[in-house]
């Protein structure tokens, strides 16, 4: 073995490992701008769904409000209409059965001067004959 051998090979040597040391260096760098892990974006997922479920809750719960506060309105209103309406029957047929029994007695009475005419020794009949 000559000395230039000798002095070229770890030189050569040196030179080779250093290059696949750079090679795998570059290799397993990770870049600036690194893509998240899979667990990362599932937790993010997650977080997302969890607040798209809130939100749709809250949601639901504002519009079962409203539904209720709107269903409540409108039973006290036909209830008020209900009752305004029953008022009214009642007056109209009080005044019905005031109005008729006023003329059963007046048809009643009318019979019985038309009877008392006829029947002798009445004060309908003295006055039917003069």
């Amino acid at each position: 073995m000559n000395t230039s051998f000798v002095r070229t090979v770890p030189a050569v040597v040196a030179l080779a490992l250093a290059s696949i040391g750079m090679s795998a260096v570059a290799q397993t760098a990770t870049p600036a701008t690194a893509e998240p892990t899979t667990t990362e974006k599932v937790k993010e997922a997650g977080k997302d769904a969890v607040d798209a479920t809130k939100t749709t809750t809250k949601k639901a719960v504002a519009a079962t409000e409203r539904g209720t506060k709107k269903a409540w309105d409108a039973t006290k209103r036909t209830t008020k209409k209900a009752s305004h309406a029953t008022k009214n029957v009642a007056v109209k047929t009080g005044d019905a059965v005031e109005t008729a029994g006023h003329k059963t007695a007046d048809g009643m009475r009318s019979t019985g001067k038309a009877i008392g005419e006829k029947v002798p020794g009445t004060a309908e009949n003295e006055a039917a004959k003069k």
